[in-house]
């Protein structure tokens, strides 16, 4: 039996070459974003085990520690206290609810910014962006993964709900040193489940997720004053319930 032949690419055809070079690559392209569709559809009811973030996250650990393990425990979203997602989209992105997963008036102002700066130093990313890149990139700052990262978005918020979405990232976002997810968090720095957040608890939780790693060992003045901003926020939010 003839063993199977792969067409060959004739490189002294410059045309030939790069149309099939373009093929691959478009086949490549369809075939990776296919796979994360796919990954999404079944994120509507199954919980991830775990993320590209936390991957990367434990890997880091364990270059210094063999044994590190990342802290994460699963919780649904109604036993999540009211004031802790308040808090979060006080925080993170106040008009989470009524957008498309894209805020466009803060993407427009980071894009300013990183344009003037030369280099990428704001995202201007929602809640869905941050989902997005936790799940399946990592923490480089390029505009190849906010490409990336904006496809998997609009891919996301059409088969995944409001509530679900925030679901997810309630659980995998990162709040301190290897702790993902608020039931870990809120074990962690207070002693007890999500459920049991208090308001101003909730607030400084928040508050953290910006720079999670550094703020697991710093209570500084600059963050009691972030927490009182987004206490007096959050009873303006509004929240998914579905």
């Amino acid at each position: 039996m003839d063993a199977l032949k792969l067409p060959s690419i004739n490189r002294s055809d410059p045309s030939a070459w790069l149309k099939k070079t373009s093929l691959l690559l478009l086949l490549l392209f369809v075939g990776w974003h296919g796979y994360l569709y796919m990954q999404l559809l079944k994120y509507r009811t199954v919980n991830p085990d775990t993320t590209a973030f936390m991957q990367h996250a434990l890997s880091t650990m364990q270059e210094k520690h063999v044994d590190a393990r990342l802290r994460q425990r699963w919780v649904n979203y109604n036993k999540i206290s009211l004031q802790l997602k308040q808090a979060v989209i006080a925080a993170e992105d106040s008009s989470f609810t009524g957008h498309n997963g894209f805020d466009w008036q803060g993407i427009k102002i980071a894009m300013e910014k990183n344009i003037n700066r030369g280099r990428i130093t704001a995202g201007g990313s929602t809640i869905s962006q941050q989902l997005a890149k936790n799940l399946f990139l990592s923490s480089e700052k390029s505009f190849w993964r906010k490409g990336e990262e904006a496809i998997i978005v609009i891919m996301m918020e059409a088969v995944l709900s409001k509530r679900r979405i925030f679901e997810l990232y309630l659980n995998y976002a990162e709040w301190g040193k290897g702790i993902f997810g608020i039931e870990a968090a809120a074990r962690h720095y207070y002693g007890i489940p999500a459920s049991m957040l208090s308001s101003y608890q909730a607030a400084t939780l928040a508050s953290k997720l910006p720079n999670p790693r550094y703020y697991d060992g710093h209570h500084t003045r600059w963050l009691n004053e972030k927490s009182d901003m987004i206490l007096s926020r959050m009873s303006k939010v509004n929240i998914p319930y579905e």
